[in-house]
């Protein structure tokens, strides 16, 4: 269903804290002409716990009007409260989102029972495929494989992000629930190596800034190029490194800021990224080559 390069998309903020819909749907048009082949509004990367619930409602609007036709909408819908969540994800499917991604409950610290029964949940009021975000290193809990295989019976639950970093996972998932549960890596530094292990794509935050690099990653390995690939990927560490020494995502708006795609705003309680920061991410992106 999803393959490639997707990128998690920042949300532009204007100097006063509201959100820059316009600089939002050029960097969205922008990502499409660059190759993404799916944007992801309103994720972790997008700041959706800052959000208000108006806010995320128009940003998978906007999401969805343009990239209507030429790329996969996957919208966050997730919270740690499974009514909101539905909420959400309804509100998705009106708009024209293609799936919904919705991240497993953070703080409430669910049971493996607790998350088979917030998902089924899910799947069961809204009628629209669903993503699995499994990032223990945000929400605390860890979904086992297990309680994933068992939801992929569900025919609504048709995939995951993963951001365990595990590459035994994608062996194991794919043993568990089988080749049609649609793997996506959560973790550019170990896009392809997740491939290798069963993934077909990665949800990146490094394509914000570096679209056109990932996405022709990507396709070299779906084509079967692996030289080419692997190439690109360690062209691409540093600036993957550097977008990860401080909270996402403060490094990558700054970086953004740098290409003038947007102001490096985030909202509290992420703070400006230091010094230090700003000069690892501008050295890492030099190297890379983006700015010539």
């Amino acid at each position: 269903m999803f393959k490639g390069s997707i990128v998690a998309l920042i949300t532009p903020m204007r100097p006063d804290g509201a959100v820059d819909e316009a600089a939002y749907e050029r960097h969205v048009d922008w990502q499409i002409e660059s190759g993404s082949s799916a944007v992801v509004p309103v994720g972790t990367t997008g700041e959706s716990p800052t959000l208000t619930h108006a806010e995320h409602r128009r940003l998978i609007d906007i999401a969805v009007g343009v990239a209507r036709g030429r790329a996969g909408v996957l919208a966050g819908t997730g919270s740690n409260s499974t009514a909101e969540a539905i909420a959400t994800t309804r509100h998705a499917r009106e708009a024209g989102a293609d799936a919904a991604l919705v991240v497993t409950p953070y703080y409430n610290k669910p049971t493996q029972d607790g998350l088979y029964r917030h998902y089924m949940a899910i799947a069961d009021a809204v009628d629209l495929p669903l993503f699995i975000y499994n990032i223990p290193g945000r929400s605390v809990v860890d979904m086992g494989v297990e309680t994933m295989a068992r939801l992929a019976r569900h025919p609504n639950i048709v995939g995951v992000k993963d951001a365990t970093a595990n590459l035994l996972r994608p062996l194991q998932i794919r043993r568990a629930a089988g080749s049609a549960f649609c793997q996506l890596s959560g973790e550019d530094g170990t896009a392809l190596a997740y491939n290798a292990a069963g993934g077909s794509g990665c949800i990146s935050v490094t394509a914000n800034v570096a679209p056109a690099l990932c996405a022709r990653m990507q396709a070299a390995w779906d084509r079967g190029d692996v030289r080419d690939a692997m190439a690109i990927q360690e062209r691409l560490l540093p600036l993957h490194d550097a977008l990860f020494v401080e909270s996402s995502p403060g490094p990558v708006k700054y970086a953004a800021s740098l290409l003038g795609r947007c102001g490096e705003i985030c909202r509290l309680p992420l703070a400006p990224v230091a010094d230090a920061t700003r000069a690892q991410v501008r050295a890492a992106m030099e190297e890379v080559g983006l700015f010539g």
